[in-house]
């Protein structure tokens, strides 16, 4: 069981201030990070992703009650947003192989195409991702998440461009996640998707709705 820790968080840009004194905890499962655009929702997972380094407060992430390491959280953390891209003239299966062993990892081809037959991607496994749609793109970079069998995952507006059946796959991704007590945080201002979070938590005035 996975579960964390905010402590009045901050995060400036400039003279611009993002994210003041944020402080939450959420006890596993689904997390829902709603708020209008302009809000913080991305500064705020990318914070908690390790992309970004809060000016102030602390992020602490607990496996059974035992704090996690930024290390560890490397290790075990998947993330995915339309702003993070695959190398375009690599093919999916490529991209997929690139990641894995980037980290030091086994690529199995057999799960990798596993993986792409869940996203709808069966039929696209040597296209290079620079050809793809952009809904197509948008599947390939939630594989590209959970290649590396994440404990932790991490989705900012995962459902951008995608159709019916793609926001099927987000979802039972995320049901699968919280079935196996993983953890899921995912930041969105569109419904539909922040309903498929167990509880959310608004930046706009920093409030929880269960």
């Amino acid at each position: 069981m996975f579960s964390l820790e905010v402590e009045k968080l901050k995060k400036s840009f400039g003279t611009h201030t993002v994210l003041k004194d944020i402080s939450f905890k959420h006890p596993g499962g689904a997390l829902g990070i709603a708020g209008p655009n302009g809000s913080g929702k991305t500064t705020l997972l990318r914070c908690l992703g390790g992309l970004l380094t809060p000016d102030g407060g602390s992020i602490t992430w607990f496996r059974q009650q035992q704090e996690l390491s930024k290390g560890d959280l490397q290790h075990i953390a998947g993330y995915a947003a339309s702003y993070i891209n695959l190398y375009r003239e690599l093919s999916l299966m490529e991209n997929l192989a690139f990641i894995l062993r980037l980290r030091g990892e086994h690529f199995s081809a057999a799960r990798a195409r596993e993986l792409l037959q869940v996203a709808g991607l069966g039929d696209q496994c040597d296209q290079p991702f620079g050809k793809l749609s952009t809904g197509q793109q948008q599947r390939a970079r939630l594989t590209s998440a959970l290649i590396t069998d994440p404990s932790i995952l991490l989705l900012d507006e995962p459902g951008s461009n995608l159709d019916e059946g793609g926001k099927a796959f987000v979802a039972d991704t995320i049901a699968s996640f919280c079935e196996k007590g993983k953890l899921v945080i995912l930041a969105s201002n569109n419904r539909e998707e922040l309903d498929l979070a167990d509880r959310i938590y608004s930046v706009a005035d920093l409030t929880f709705e269960h």
